[in-house]
């Protein structure tokens, strides 16, 4: 299962993930999300979990808990919606 955890430290590292959910069972997959132009962190990231029980164990013993000194947000993973295209960006001719 994949799971989607919000609001964390902009200062969490995947491996912070990785050990917040192990002792719920086995993750195949932590990392939190980066921004590409920046490589900082976008304050959310995702966990997955190949056992749906110990899966929903960790969703329900880590929602609204704190995690690098903030109170993080933790559920099932969605799909991601589709967006439409983005204009192409104009270059600054200034």
């Amino acid at each position: 299962m994949k799971i989607y955890v919000g609001n964390i430290a902009f200062s969490s590292t995947d491996d912070d993930l990785r050990k917040a959910f192990e002792p719920f069972g086995a993750v195949t997959l932590a990392e939190v999300v980066v921004d590409r132009r920046t490589a900082r962190s976008k304050g959310f990231g995702f966990v997955e979990m190949p056992n749906n029980e110990e899966a929903q164990a960790a969703i329900t013993a880590l929602n609204e808990t704190e995690l690098g000194g903030r109170r993080i947000v933790v559920s099932e993973s969605r799909p991601r919606e589709e967006r439409p295209p983005r204009p192409p960006r104009r270059e600054n001719r200034g």
